[in-house]
C-alpha cells in the first residue's frame, strides 16, 4: 500500500530538519509531505535548502486547513493510507508500521496513538491530561467511542476515510471533532499504543490556561456538532 505521511508545520524552523531527516533516513518506505501553514519563520526557506517536498499555503490556515490540504494531496496522488505526523519532533515515526496495520488488516479506518494506553513517554501537562478526560467524556457521550487520547495528532486514515475528510474537516483544532464525525458515518475507529516526545524547541498552540479555553470550546463544538448530525453508516 501507498502511505503518506503529511507534516503540518507552523513555525517550526527549530525542528522540521530533524524530522524530515529522520523519516528520510530511516523510514524512506513511506513518502512524505510537509503543509507549511504560512510560517512567519524559516521553516519555508528550511524547506527550499533542503530540497524537501513541501506545500505553501500562502497564509495561516491552522491546524485543521493544514492537514485537510495533506488529505486533498494523499487523494489526488492516490495514497492508500495517509498519516499525520506534527512537525514538532514528538511523533516517533517508529510507530507508523504500528499504526497502518490495522487498516491493512482492514479491521479499521482510524487508528490514533495514544500517549496514555501504556502511561509511557511524555504525557503533557496536569492541565492538559485534565482537559483530556473532559474530551473523552463528551466524545463518548456524543458517539458511544472510548477515545484514550482525543487531541492525538499522531493518526492512520484509511483511502475511504482520508476521501471524507477532504470534504469535512474541522479547522479549530480538529482531531476530536474527526473522531466524532467518523464515528457518527460509521467508520471503525482505534487507539494503539505509542510513546511521545517533548517538543525541543518552538511553542505549543495549546498551553497554559489557554488549554482550559480550548476544552470548553471543543467540548460545547462537538455537542452542537452531534445535535445536528445524524450517525448514518458509510
Amino acid at each position: 500500500m501507498k502511505v503518506l505521511v503529511i507534516i503540518p508545520s507552523y513555525n517550526e524552523e527549530s525542528n522540521i530538519e530533524r524530522v524530515v531527516e529522520n523519516l528520510i533516513n530511516n523510514y524512506n518506505e513511506y513518502d512524505y509531505i510537509i503543509i507549511n501553514d504560512g510560517s512567519q519563520d524559516k521553516t519555508l526557506e528550511i524547506c527550499k535548502e533542503r530540497g524537501y517536498n513541501y506545500i505553501d499555503l500562502p497564509f495561516n490556515l491552522g491546524i485543521g486547513g493544514s492537514v485537510q490540504t495533506g488529505y486533498l494531496y494523499a487523494v489526488s496522488h492516490g495514497y492508500d493510507i495517509a498519516i499525520q505526523m506534527d512537525g514538532d519532533g514528538q511523533h516517533n515515526p517508529e510507530y507508523i508500521k504500528l499504526l497502518i496495520e490495522p487498516i491493512v488488516d482492514g479491521q479499521a479506518d482510524l487508528v490514533t496513538g495514544s500517549r496514555f494506553l501504556e502511561g509511557e513517554g511524555f504525557q503533557t501537562s496536569c492541565m492538559r491530561r485534565f482537559g483530556i478526560r473532559i474530551l473523552r467524556c463528551v466524545i463518548r457521550f456524543c458517539c458511544g467511542y472510548r477515545a484514550t487520547d482525543a487531541t492525538s495528532g499522531f493518526r492512520a486514515t484509511s483511502k475511504k476515510l482520508t476521501r471524507f475528510y477532504c470534504g469535512q474537516y474541522a479547522q479549530d483544532y480538529p482531531e476530536p471533532e474527526a473522531i466524532v464525525s467518523a464515528s457518527l458515518r460509521g467508520f471503525r475507529l482505534r487507539d494503539m499504543p505509542v510513546k511521545m516526545s517533548e517538543r525541543d524547541g518552538g511553542l505549543s498552540s495549546i498551553s497554559g490556561l489557554w488549554s482550559v479555553h480550548y476544552m470548553l470550546k471543543v467540548s460545547l463544538a462537538l455537542l452542537f456538532y452531534r445535535i445536528g448530525t445524524r450517525r448514518i453508516k458509510v
